[in-house]
């Protein structure tokens, strides 16, 4: 009896995941920064505004641009590599099933059984069997317009929490409240970035909370030293 496998892992989804919690993350950490350290230095309300509108749209843009190259490197990587798999497999099938089978050894399997999945696995589709467990290239297809979008698409989220506090905050006060609610909002997003991943809530929200907060205060340092030296 056969039994298809339709079973769905978590992992499937890790590319969008990852672009999406870096992209909200870091919107919510440069532009919470930004604005404390504008706001430390003394400058006037629209100042801090203007320079949080400035970090989001340019921060958007570098998140975009940055996750497609960085996703489209990938994906030329995993080109080449499977274009040297269909060359050597071309000009030197034992030699591949060789390969192939001494892998499954490591694995733990005897040798003749190794020898047996390799000979199946390669008369099946031999240039899969050797991305899937010579190169490590799953069916996670790379997707770099997908993971831009993503990335920029959480930023400006992300960046847009801050700048409305920005905004409703009262004026003497901008520093602390954008201080306040941005970790509340980095503590969220790492709840929500672990639930979704299937891991435990506690680490992860007190991961991302730290390092916002660390950043903030680094940055509120810098505009308040600079901005009395001003």
């Amino acid at each position: 009896m056969f039994i298809t496998h339709h079973e769905k892992h978590r992992n499937q989804h890790s590319g969008w995941l990852r672009a999406a919690v870096l992209g909200a993350n870091d919107g919510i950490v440069s532009t919470a920064s930004l604005v404390v350290g504008i706001a430390a230095s003394n400058a006037t309300h629209s100042a801090v505004l203007l320079a949080g509108v400035a970090g989001l749209v340019a921060g958007a843009m570098s998140m975009a641009a940055g996750e497609y190259v960085s996703v489209c490197s990938q994906a030329d990587t995993e080109k080449a590599d499977m274009e040297r798999e269909k060359h050597e497999l071309a000009t030197d099938p034992v030699g591949e099933q060789a390969e192939l089978t001494a892998i499954y050894v490591e694995r733990g399997l005897s040798p003749e059984l190794s020898h047996q999945v390799a000979e199946q696995l390669m008369a099946h589709d031999a240039l899969a069997a050797h991305a899937r467990d010579e190169l490590g290239v799953t069916q996670n297809v790379a997707r770099p317009v997908q993971a831009a979008m993503a990335s920029a698409a959480a930023f400006i989220v992300g960046a847009a929490l801050p700048l409305f506090v920005v905004w409703v905050a009262p004026v003497k006060s901008t520093g602390v409240f954008v201080t306040g609610t941005s970790l509340v909002f980095l503590a969220v997003l790492g709840i929500l970035a672990a639930y979704t991943g299937g891991a435990p809530l506690l680490p992860g929200a007190v991961r991302v909370t730290f390092w916002g907060a660390l950043a903030m205060a680094i940055t509120a340092g810098v505009g308040a030293l600079f901005g009395t030296a001003i």
